[in-house]
Order: C-alpha cells, then sequence, then structure tokens
C-alpha cells in the first residue's frame, strides 16, 4: 500500500477534498502545503522556513502532501510512490474556488471572504503556464510511480466509490 501520496492540480479542483478522502480512508496524515507556505495573517514564510517544514515531512515514511509549489515537486516527486493529479477543465476549478469563499478549511489557516483578483488570474494562467510543466514532470515518472489522473469529479468519486467497496484502509 503507498504510504507517500501527492495530490496535485489546479487551485480549486478539489485537491485539499480529496486529500481528506484519501487521509480517512488510509490513516496517513495529510499535510496542505498551503499550511507551510501561508501564515493566518495572510502573509508567507520564507522559502528556507518552507523548505525545512517540507524536508521534515518528507523524511517520514507516511504522509499525503496536498498542493503544488512547483519549485518543490521534483523532491517530492523523488519521495512519493502514488501521485493523484486533477487534470480538470478551467471551468471546473474556477467554480471550485468561487464555491469555497466563506467556508472555514482545514487546509488554510483563514476564512476567503472573496476570490482575489490576483489568485483568480493564477487559476485563469494556470492551464498555459504550469500545467504543461505538470503534465511533461508527471509523464517523465514513467511507470517508476502510480499516477492516478482524474478529468472529471465524477472520474474521482467512481475511484473512490471503487476504492471503499474494496475496503482499502
Amino acid at each position: 500500500m503507498p504510504e507517500r501520496i501527492l495530490v496535485v492540480g489546479c487551485p480549486g479542483a478539489g485537491k485539499s477534498t480529496l486529500a481528506r478522502r484519501l487521509r480517512d480512508l488510509t490513516g496517513l496524515p495529510l499535510y496542505p502545503l498551503d499550511l507551510l507556505w501561508h501564515r493566518p495573517d495572510k502573509t508567507t514564510v520564507s522559502q528556507e522556513v518552507f523548505d525545512r517544514a517540507l524536508d521534515a515531512i518528507l523524511s517520514q515514511d507516511r504522509w499525503i502532501l496536498d498542493g503544488n509549489y512547483d519549485r518543490t515537486l521534483e523532491r517530492r516527486l523523488a519521495r512519493c510512490n502514488e501521485v493523484f493529479f486533477l487534470d480538470y477543465p478551467l471551468e471546473v476549478c474556477l467554480e471550485g474556488a468561487r464555491a469555497r469563499i466563506g467556508t472555514v478549511r482545514e487546509d488554510l489557516p483563514w476564512v476567503e471572504d472573496t476570490l482575489d483578483p490576483e489568485f483568480y488570474q493564477w487559476i485563469l494562467d494556470y492551464p498555459k503556464e504550469r500545467l504543461p510543466r505538470l503534465r511533461a514532470r508527471l509523464a517523465a515518472c514513467g511507470n517508476a510511480i502510480p499516477i492516478h489522473t482524474f478529468y472529471a469529479r465524477s472520474e474521482a468519486e467512481a475511484y473512490f466509490t471503487d476504492l471503499e467497496g474494496k475496503g482499502r484502509a
């Protein structure tokens, strides 16, 4: 059974929701990368502080890491033994980002009260600026790491329905 799992994809796709579901099924500890990077006052830690916290997690034998953070993807891929990639259409991700406004989330140290224009633009730019690099990095893994790619929420739901039916825990 995989003990070190990455969950990646566009913001708003539902990475954190999927990661929590994996945690609940497997009992693996979940580490949202946003909690390593963001402070409750909406500032961020330094790269050095983030890297130290990430390295401490990566050195453990069991974990789920939820988030992108392109700069550290190679390090995370080198340590993981399973990847879940949410490759959803832009419209799905935008709607997901809008839907979480005003909700308390365990993966972010504040409640979003609006869809920040800069963050909205980051999501809009994701398919052209970040998605091709992510796809290429995952493709470069070949068959070395199982990669579950979902193109629709219904595919992820079918995966979990099957997993729960088999009793993977």
